[in-house]
């Protein structure tokens, strides 16, 4: 079928800013859809015009109702840089839809600053949770920020502030691309102006002595998670994640959550990345959450509370599976293998007997590795130090043929 949708990009610079082939599918629109700001910006015509209602969706089918007509769709800048085209793209075929984007306000964020867009991070906040901050800010990133309205810029600089980032370069970048265009820089500590509604905020991570912050890599601290001693330690979840190979898109099955550090490292570790953490005391699947929230991932994580295997059925096929609790239960490691992508990677490990046959068994079935994992931390003994040996950890791990 012939393209009928068209997705065009708009500035601050409005109608009068766009190429001859934009304003041309505009002018020759049976329907026209876009924010009211958007649709301000285009001159009268014989259009219908509709605006985006709430929530967003509602207006998403009424615009595959009228697939077949001349549709335009006005979106900021680029539209699939966190905008609308990401959504229509899930609804209407690539073959039904063209995209013509303007420079959006990353593009001219960078050119501003003059800032690698290759080096930094973006993250959206329009709509979200500050706390998915928590995955990106550490010493040296530079960030992004696409803002939720004026206020936004006041409550990142606060939050960076109370944990000790006050001394970050902050930068805050208004009506870019249009003859309002606005740039005012300070630090997030000092940082005291009221912002225009459309704004774009850009943070150069600098980090006090005192401040406490997170790499993506694996093996983070113990005491960067909430738990009751029920945690994969730093040490062993260090190798855990190298055998489960977080990757693009994937999704892991964290089975026994304990305090959700194996799924929750596997998003740090991977921003595309899904994780389920399924646990069954509703203290620690609480905990989970509350984990996620504080390390920046809860949006991409989803806790199940019961009692695997009953629970793993009607699940996303996964990428990786971790079991860390319950390698006891042979029906638990059969549902995962089975649920298993090709390809795919099981990770167990086990600190008892009954759960250490089980995996010699599993190994000598399906191959794959097997190894034992021994710690030793040192520790004040007396007016001495000496070693303490962590319990000694059993890990199989396979991929899927």
């Amino acid at each position: 079928m012939t393209a009928w949708l068209s997705i065009v990009g708009i500035g601050e610079d409005g109608f009068d800013g766009l190429g001859g082939t934009a304003r041309g599918l505009i002018e020759r629109a049976e329907v026209l859809v876009g924010g009211e700001r958007h649709l301000a910006m285009v001159p009268a015509g014989g259009a219908e015009r509709l605006p985006w209602a709430t929530p967003l969706t509602d207006t998403v089918e009424q615009i595959r109702v009228y697939r077949g007509r001349r549709v335009v769709v006005l979106a900021s800048g680029d539209p699939f840089c966190y905008g609308i085209g990401v959504t229509l793209a899930r609804y209407v075929a690539a073959e039904e839809t063209v995209t013509i984007p303007a420079a959006g306000c990353v593009a001219l964020a960078c050119a501003r600053l003059r800032w690698a867009a290759a080096e930094l991070e973006i993250v959206t906040l329009n709509g979200r949770p500050l706390e998915l901050l928590g995955a990106s800010v550490r010493p040296g990133a530079r960030l992004i920020i696409l803002s939720q309205d004026g206020t936004t810029p006041g409550k990142v600089a606060t939050w960076l502030n109370d944990r000790s980032f006050g001394s970050s370069r902050f930068i805050v970048l208004e009506r870019l691309g249009g003859d309002r265009e606005r740039l005012v820089e300070a630090t997030a500590a000092s940082w005291r102006e009221q912002s225009d509604a459309l704004n774009t905020i850009a943070i150069d991570c600098r980090a006090n002595p005192s401040a406490v912050w997170r790499p993506v890599t694996p093996g983070l601290a113990d005491d960067a998670f909430e738990h009751d001693g029920q945690i994969t330690k730093r040490e062993v979840r260090a190798v855990t994640l190298a055998r489960l190979m977080p990757q693009p898109r994937g999704l892991l099955w964290d089975v026994g959550a304990g305090s959700g550090s194996i799924s929750i490292e596997w998003l740090r570790a991977e921003p595309t990345a899904r994780a389920i953490a399924i646990e069954r005391d509703p203290a620690r699947a609480a905990r989970v959450l509350r984990n996620a929230a504080a390390l920046g991932v809860s949006r991409r994580l989803e806790v199940i509370e019961g009692t695997a295997p009953a629970v793993l059925q009607n699940l996303d096929a996964p990428d990786a599976v971790f079991v860390g609790g319950g390698t006891g239960d042979e029906a638990l490691l059969s549902r995962g293998w089975e649920a298993l992508r090709p390809g795919g990677r099981l990770v167990a490990n086990a600190v008892t007997l009954s759960g250490e046959t089980l995996l010699l068994a599993r190994h000598g079935a399906l191959g794959g590795d097997l190894v034992r994992l021994a710690v030793s931390r040192a520790e004040a003994l007396g007016g001495e130090v000496a070693w303490r040996a962590l319990r000694p950890v059993t890990q199989w791990s396979a991929v899927k043929k």
